[in-house]
């Protein structure tokens, strides 16, 4: 396996995969969540978007970004064929040694409240719950926002 930066080329590619491993959601929400509709093509540009590569093919994709006292993940993606193997969790490893090479002290993370496996999962990773709002942008849904220290 292998993560690198994604590059201008790899937009499709981005967008693909984040649709296809957020398709699930898309049904339970009834629109698709916001990394479905998020243009990449900035993020790629700032080198915020990372792909985790399993031989010749693409299983996942991170987003995460600097902040300047905290680290953000934005979207982690993992394409369905590679869900349930543990690719989402070598991304959360890797949002932990970049936050770590930053010199950050915290990584942060929202996600939807009927994300409820996504939720799960970021608990047992060891991120806790550090609070629940209304979406700015979606009117009805609630985000839940979650933390863990370094």
């Amino acid at each position: 396996m292998t993560i690198q930066r994604a590059v201008a080329g790899d937009l499709q590619t981005v967008v693909s995969l984040t649709a296809a491993a957020y398709a699930p959601y898309t049904a339970l929400l009834d629109a698709p969540p916001i990394p479905v509709t998020e243009d990449y093509a900035p993020r790629i540009a700032r080198g915020e978007v990372w792909l985790l590569e399993s031989g010749d093919k693409l299983a996942g994709a991170l987003t995460l970004e600097r902040h300047e006292d905290y680290a953000m993940i934005f979207s982690v993606a993992v394409s369905p064929a590679f869900q349930g193997k543990g690719f989402g969790t070598k991304l959360l490893n890797h949002a932990d040694q970049q936050t770590r090479l930053w010199g950050l002290s915290e990584i942060r993370l929202c996600t939807n409240a009927k994300m409820e496996r996504n939720i799960a999962l970021y608990l047992a990773y060891g991120y806790r719950e550090t609070g629940r709002r209304p979406n700015p942008y979606r009117p009805g849904w609630v985000l839940v926002d979650m933390a863990k220290a370094m």
